[in-house]
């Protein structure tokens, strides 16, 4: 099961810059996009002291962080965007479960990136956190990852809106490419909740309901992902009801209404799946206890067979001396015979009544 890890040097500076996740040799690189309708321009490895000079508010500007390392670069830009630091130690720390903070005329978006790790049952976490201000989005990523690859062709060859909207449109396609990855590691998951029921209803080894365990508490981990995003999505509707942050168009809360309608068709699916690996539980057990009964009953009708010949055995096992049968000259070999003809007479009576 996962848990929650209590980390000590927290206690004492809520506030203190300090990466917690466990990219810790990941170099930090930054890339800037400033474009609109008719223009697009891109600097890669980008210098943030330039940010004065490049950053342009009449045009939108999206500036992506690869790596949380240099903490020197995360203070920079919260310099330059006037970010207190507390939004700044919610980005750096990965403990902090997903969650929507609006502080003056910043919007802080804290989100958790789920995918299945190859040849494993377990899945890969990353913390991914938004900062929104101003006709500028920051993305801040633990490592260098191809979430938004489509995004930047988009971008690139001027294809779909993206071009003619605003910084809070483009903070709506990142975060649904973010939930795309939700939908990659329960479609994984289901793959191999398929391959456990069919397993289940053949092999009794506990291994297998071990690997059952697991994808529960994968499924659970899921759903705990899932909600506070559901929750933070539904928490920007009272931004548009309040009607005092512009930084979101009244036009576009639409996406944001259809990203909290996919969470909670992610939840209804992850309840749907709990429930069918719950059947592959049972089914487990059902074939253990058909196997066990099946033992069981060999090991009955074996021991009725040998029942009514202990007791033959055991008669004329007395030691009585006014026993005839023990005088006979072909005695033996008759009770013998008698034995036999018994046990035979069982096994034919017993295949009949399909008892075995």
């Amino acid at each position: 099961m996962r848990k929650i890890k209590y980390k000590k040097g927290r206690k004492v500076q809520p506030t203190l810059l300090e990466y917690t996740g466990v990219h810790k040799y990941t170099h930090t690189e930054v890339q800037l996009f400033v474009y609109d309708d008719n223009d697009l321009a891109e600097f890669h490895e980008f210098d943030i002291d330039e940010m004065q000079k490049h950053v342009n508010f009449a045009k939108t500007n999206w500036l992506n962080v690869h790596g949380l390392n240099e903490n020197e670069v995360i203070k920079g830009i919260g310099d330059y965007l006037g970010v207190d630091n507390f939004m700044l130690s919610d980005i750096l720390n990965t403990t902090k479960r997903t969650k929507l903070d609006e502080y003056h005329d910043t919007l802080f978006f804290n989100v958790k990136s789920l995918l299945p790790e190859e040849d494993s049952n377990n899945i890969k976490v990353e913390q991914i956190s938004f900062l929104l201000k101003n006709g500028i989005l920051v993305s801040f990523q633990e490592k260098r990852s191809d979430f938004f690859t489509h995004i930047r062709e988009r971008m690139r060859t001027h294809s779909g809106i993206v071009r003619t909207k605003k910084a809070d449109y483009l903070l709506y396609l990142l975060l649904d490419a973010i939930m795309e990855n939700f939908y990659i590691t329960i479609e994984n998951e289901e793959d191999k909740v398929e391959e456990l029921i069919n397993l289940s209803k053949k092999d009794t080894n506990l291994s297998v309901l071990e690997q059952i365990e697991k994808h529960r508490d994968n499924f659970n981990f899921l759903k705990r992902s899932i909600i506070p995003l559901r929750d933070s999505l539904y928490s920007i509707k009272s931004i548009k009801d309040d009607n005092v942050f512009d930084a979101i168009e009244s036009n576009n809360f639409t996406f944001f209404e259809r990203l909290h309608q996919k969470c909670l068709e992610l939840l209804e699916q992850i309840e749907y799946d709990m429930t069918t690996l719950e059947s592959a539980s049972n089914f487990f057990f059902s074939t253990q206890n058909h196997k066990m009964n099946e033992v069981m009953k060999t090991l009955t009708v074996v021991s009725v067979f040998f029942m009514p010949l202990t007791f033959i055995v055991g008669v004329y096992g007395m030691n009585f001396e006014n026993m005839p049968e023990l005088h006979w000259q072909y005695g033996y070999f008759i009770i013998l015979g008698c034995m036999l003809l018994l046990l035979l007479g069982m096994i034919y009576y017993f295949k009949r009544r399909n008892w075995y």
